[in-house]
């Protein structure tokens, strides 16, 4: 499962080179599909893609961090990992955080390990600050790094979600580049028991700022969303998606926006 930032501001920097954020995580139901199977064989692990292709190393891949930590700390049996990736890369929707936390819990019920969903909560910020979200998967307000999260009693239920992801990459050295920490000039939780109609001059992403400045095309998708009728429009963490909120079902889409990743659903 996949999510949108309701609203992100950058309050702080730290003196280890991270910021202090506030933001509400939404889970959306755009999802991956992960299957482990234990195997007989003297390798620790073989892991399958599909879909998106994930760059780089296996080693790297969060799902085998997190397979590696509790193989080492519980004696866990070598597996196979099959991975099939519906959710885009460096889309600011979380998806790798969601499969590290979905590993966690999928190998927890597996083998009986036993954590509580606190425990795993712990052990998954070892992995990425928004990792915890993805154990409970329910709405919450994030401070800290990302990691220190509230339950936040709201829902979306019924608004047809719209996301659109273009080709263009975002890293997070060029959204943070424009970026002044500053305190919020809103209460979130409070902002977002209003009704959706008043969010679009109220509730803001900071890093549209430096992204738009630095990626014009996708501040045009966003504007072209509000042309379409959107209620709500907001880039998703640093980006580079940028999701909708709508009233109805939506016509078109794919042939609007031709050359980017296109996903409508209605929430439930």
């Amino acid at each position: 499962m996949a999510k949108i930032n309701i609203g992100l501001y950058v309050t702080a920097k730290k003196d280890d080179g991270y910021h202090n954020l506030e933001t509400i995580f939404y889970p959306i139901p755009l999802c991956d599909t992960l299957q482990v199977d234990p195997i007989d064989d003297s390798r620790e692990y073989v892991l399958e893609t599909a879909g998106y292709k994930i760059e780089g190393k296996s080693e790297d891949n969060l799902i085998v961090k997190v397979y590696k930590s509790l193989r080492e700390e519980f004696g866990l049996p070598s597996v196979n990992i099959y991975l099939d990736k519906h959710i885009p890369m460096g889309a600011g929707l979380g998806g790798g955080s969601s499969d590290a936390a979905e590993m966690m819990k999928l190998l927890n019920e597996m083998f009986n390990i036993g954590l509580s969903d606190a425990e795993m909560e712990e052990r998954l910020s070892n992995f990425g600050a928004d990792c915890p979200f993805f154990v409970k998967k329910t709405p919450a307000f994030a401070t800290g790094i990302g990691d220190m999260l509230t339950p936040i009693d709201f829902s979306l239920k019924g608004w047809v979600l719209v996301l659109i992801k273009p080709k263009t990459f975002v890293s997070t050295r060029e959204a943070y580049s424009g970026i002044k920490p500053d305190k919020s000039d809103i209460d979130l939780r409070e902002a977002v028991q209003l009704p959706v109609d008043s969010w679009k001059d109220m509730i803001r992403n900071v890093f549209e700022t430096s992204v738009f400045a630095l990626h014009p095309e996708i501040a045009a998708i966003k504007s072209t969303l509000y042309d379409m009728g959107a209620t709500y429009a907001s880039m998703s963490g640093s980006g580079s998606t940028v999701y909708a909120l709508f009233r109805h079902k939506q016509e078109g889409l794919k042939r609007v926006f031709n050359d980017c990743f296109v996903y409508q659903s209605q929430l439930r």
